[in-house]
């Protein structure tokens, strides 16, 4: 996708206007070269005060246009990369939570990061563009006038001698696009960086492995490919002013011994070229930037495909139902691929059926499929095969986001909104605090329309400030996967006998993930699995 179908699909009316006044700023600074190369030849005084008034209405018209040209392009340009943003982030959280696992993190950050600012850095640039191409346009038109056969002959030795630029120019485009396919693999290494640093410091050898067998030959490459890109274009450029400098000599030295040219019209051609060397060396100047953004275009698009193939049906759901009864897995199964190169892991089928106000413990050892079948039950995973009812309704894809809403979950990697977001409650600062002391971080963390005065805390408290947003959410059943793992022995107690009898009192339903066995004995009923199977509930 070009930067122009990119702009059009934003709006075709304001790149029209934009168009055509940029077209008329280019022509008006062509008529105001021509009359200055009149202007240059003519001694009558009557005829030059003439001239004056015309370079005068020129040079307003030239700035009027560029001004309004420059100003609908900057608009239009900026409207279409906040349209980008949005769209691609409304993309990413519609599509299937499987298929955004499995592209993974660095593919998507790369996107939503350094291709989004690739595209911005060009759209930057049209206005500019559009106005030096607009210029060019307005010139070959004056040298056209003065004379077409001059003008053919200059244009075909001009074309000659750019075609030889088209291997410079796809070369850099390919090198450039190494580049981008190298920097996924970047950002992967980075998010190693950020979120592994405690495993990093703690093995010199494994950070030094990491450091010169990862990091280092993949940027490496980057910059191998980056400078040989960038290298292609900078010769481009500067082979393009020498272009220039030919055609000026061609028109001096090459064209009177041709044919017979006035002097008028070779200080024409000389000072017209002379003027198009500024626009057009900016032009090839920015050849880098527009590829770069190109390349980037392709890949959001990219992106967008793939995340369309798997989008959901997301609409404003109906309120959850807060008395529902029933709860019914009927042959659901979910097969996804592990570590182990060409393995599956697969869970089920399951046949299982909750009931309102259970709390229900789901046991097993590491891999054995707990925290996938709170993904099932939750919704955020479509079954493979079998179904999911509530109250003997199908949840099919038009269900799903209404079913989606009965759940308040804190997953183990867990993530915390500095703001409550999403909560209408007219007292929500009052409710905040009251549970804030119930989980005995008020001294800590005060509430201020509904945001958080901090989340700089430890991982324990974190995780107990997602118990407040769960909590203020009053959802009908609550799933807690591994909570209690990162808290002290006196607030894992507090949370087992204390919190969850508090929210089945509330008529909740609580599904609670845990390796936990001293606290068994608290549930109504323990669902154990192994090796994806359930073995006894």
């Amino acid at each position: 996708m070009s930067l122009v179908v990119f702009l059009l699909r934003s709006s075709w009316w304001m790149v029209a206007i934009a168009v055509l006044t940029g077209f008329l700023s280019g022509g008006s600074t062509a008529s105001l070269i021509a009359l200055i190369s009149r202007s240059l030849t003519q001694e009558n005084a009557r005829s030059l005060a003439a001239f004056a008034w015309i370079f005068g209405g020129l040079a307003l018209v030239a700035l009027v246009t560029s001004v309004i040209s420059q100003m609908m392009l900057i608009q239009l340009a900026q409207q279409a990369v906040f349209q980008l943003r949005l769209s691609l982030s409304r993309q990413i959280l519609a599509s299937e939570l499987a298929h955004l696992e499995k592209l993974g993190a660095p593919r998507l950050l790369a996107t939503l990061t350094d291709d989004v600012q690739a595209v911005t850095d060009a759209v930057r640039l049209v206005p500019f563009l559009c106005i030096d191409l607009a210029t060019v346009a307005g010139c070959l038109v004056y040298i056209t006038w003065l004379s077409w056969q001059v003008f053919f002959l200059v244009v075909g030795v001009t074309i000659a001698a750019l075609s030889s630029c088209g291997w410079l120019l796809r070369q850099g485009r390919q090198l450039l696009a190494r580049a981008r396919e190298e920097q996924d693999h970047l950002f992967q290494h980075f998010r190693t960086v950020t979120e592994g640093t405690k495993e990093l410091k703690l093995h010199y050898w494994r950070r030094q492995a990491f450091l010169q067998e990862d990091l280092q030959p993949t940027a490496a490459a980057f910059r191998h490919y980056s400078v040989r890109g960038l290298m292609m274009f900078a010769i481009t450029a500067s082979w393009g002013k020498l272009i220039f400098f030919f055609a000026v000599g061609f028109v001096l030295f090459a064209l009177p011994k041709i044919m017979t040219l006035n002097p008028q019209t070779i200080s024409g051609y000389v000072l017209t070229f002379t003027y198009l060397m500024l626009p057009m060396d900016r032009l090839v100047s920015q050849l880098p930037t527009i590829s770069r953004a190109g390349i980037a275009l392709g890949k959001i698009e990219a992106l967008g495909l793939s995340l369309a193939t798997r989008s959901e049906v997301l609409a404003v759901p109906a309120p959850p139902n807060q008395n529902w009864q029933t709860l019914t897995l009927k042959g659901v199964a979910y097969t996804y691929q592990t570590d182990q190169d060409d393995a599956c892991f697969v869970l089920g089928p399951i046949d299982l059926t909750l009931q309102h106000g259970e709390i229900i413990f789901i046991v097993g050892g590491n891999g054995s499929g707990k925290s996938t079948l709170a993904k099932l039950i939750t919704g955020l995973y479509q079954p493979e095969s079998g179904e999911i009812y509530l109250d003997g309704q199908v949840i099919d894809a038009e269900r799903q986001e209404w079913y989606r809403q009965h759940f308040a979950v804190v997953f183990a990697d867990f993530y915390l909104f500095d703001r409550l977001l999403g909560l209408d409650q007219t007292d929500l600062d009052a409710q905040a605090q009251l549970y804030l002391q119930r989980l005995r971080l008020d001294r800590k963390v005060k509430v201020l329309n509904g945001k958080l005065s901090t989340t700089a805390l430890s991982q324990g408290q974190r995780k107990r400030l997602t118990l407040l947003t769960a909590y203020l959410e009053n959802r009908p059943i609550y799933v807690f996967d591994e909570w209690a793992a990162d808290q002290d022995p006196s607030f894992k107690d507090l949370f087992y006998t204390e919190f969850l009898p508090q929210l089945q009192k509330q008529g909740k339903t609580v599904l609670v993930v845990s390796h936990d066995d001293q606290y068994f004995h608290l549930c109504d009923r323990a669902l154990k699995l192994n090796y994806g199977q359930i073995e006894s509930h």
